[in-house]
């Protein structure tokens, strides 16, 4: 088990979740590769958009509906601070994990992040769980809960 694996599968176990982590027999880097993989509606994947808040360096996280896009201009209104593209290398240092298997939890450091709206709608959605293979089902306010994201309005 990979160590970006074992973070998300020790972070849904310490929440008091079962860790149930699914293992698919394809790909799930993009939303719609997870949302073929586990059979659901594209909007049940939580999408982790990672941005670069340019005042602080940090890298931030919108989760989002599989089938939403985040606007720039919004999210930066959200976040109070001009938002610019993060890197692999900020994401790795920041989150641990590289890109297409980014999970919304069981990041190696805190990150502020806020969550589509859109995502509340539906009794389960899947986040990635740190590897291009690997997702899990979660319930929407959990993943509120384990996130630490804030409701917003940034899509478009």
């Amino acid at each position: 088990m990979s160590k970006s694996l074992k973070r998300v599968v020790a972070a849904l176990q310490a929440a008091g979740l079962d860790g149930a982590v699914l293992e698919m027999g394809t790909e799930t880097r993009t939303a719609q590769q997870a949302a073929d993989a586990a059979g659901c509606a594209l909007d049940q994947i939580a999408k982790s958009i990672i941005f670069r808040d340019e005042d602080s360096g940090a890298a931030v996280l919108f989760l989002t509906a599989g089938g939403n896009q985040v606007d720039a201009a919004k999210a930066s209104a959200v976040a109070g601070a001009p938002l610019g593209k993060a890197d692999a290398t900020l994401i790795r240092a920041q989150t641990g994990f590289a890109i297409g298997g980014v999970s919304p939890v069981g990041h190696l450091t805190p990150i502020r992040a806020w969550c589509d709206p859109r995502l509340m709608v539906f009794d389960t959605v899947y986040g990635a769980a740190g590897t291009p293979r690997h997702i899990f089902p979660i319930a929407p306010p959990e993943l509120l809960r384990l996130s630490g994201a804030v409701l917003a309005d940034f899509t478009g």
